[in-house]
């Protein structure tokens, strides 16, 4: 890694909390720990973080709160919440979340996560090229060979997700969240419609994988 990205992890569970801190740390960044909103909020305002991993329900100042704060200085949060809690994810991802991660989560999510975020947030250029296909995420433009490809705000949204996490097998209940800002209620044709669609105008029929029982991955060969 080029430069050290320092992470402030804000999670009242210990064990939940070391997990992440000691996975992150492998992974080469740096990163602090607090316990509760109060100490959060001291660490936050010191101005030296990248990143952060903000749990919603803490102790002494609350997650939501801490949101508030971080969204004035255009800090990228992910969100931390229980896959029950969907309601809190969703409230998180309206109020300017970049992202969440739901507990219980796997090593490789959690990498993926923080790996997604950190690209959007970053200088990096906003084009994106798989195979003949070219995104360009500010302008919002893609083309096919050369040739522009009309997409809907969603399609172009549910796009961009699976490319920012390419060959990562991604939940329903996640992209339907992360793209619709909207409670995820298990009916898959709005989300299942709209892949479809996207499959059939990038012509990725076996580009976007449907995972079963789990969702989509965008498979592609590094």
């Amino acid at each position: 890694m080029a430069d050290i990205v320092n992470i402030l992890i804000i999670e009242d569970d210990t064990s939940i909390s070391n997990l992440i801190v000691t996975t992150l740390v492998r992974e080469g960044y740096m990163c602090e720990a607090a316990f509760d909103g109060r100490k959060g909020l001291e660490l936050y305002d010191t101005g030296r973080f990248d990143l952060v991993l903000l749990d919603l329900m803490l102790p002494e100042i609350s997650g939501y709160n801490l949101l508030e704060i971080m969204r004035e200085q255009s800090t990228p949060v992910i969100v931390i919440s229980a896959m029950n809690q969907v309601q809190d994810r969703i409230r998180g991802l309206r109020m300017g979340a970049d992202d969440y991660l739901s507990k219980p989560f796997q090593i490789g999510e959690l990498v993926a996560r923080v790996e997604s975020v950190l690209r959007r947030s970053s200088k990096a250029s906003p084009v994106i090229t798989i195979g003949d296909v070219t995104v360009n995420t500010e302008s919002r433009e893609i083309t096919k060979g050369g040739v522009p490809v009309e997409l809907t705000i969603k399609e172009f949204d549910l796009l961009v997700l699976l490319l920012e996490n390419k060959n990562v097998a991604l939940n329903r209940s996640y992209l339907y969240e992360a793209v619709w800002h909207d409670w995820y209620n298990g009916d898959t044709r709005t989300l299942d419609n709209h892949i479809q669609r996207l499959r059939k105008k990038l012509d990725w029929g076996d580009t976007i994988e449907t995972v079963f029982r789990i969702g989509y991955r965008l498979k592609v060969n590094n």
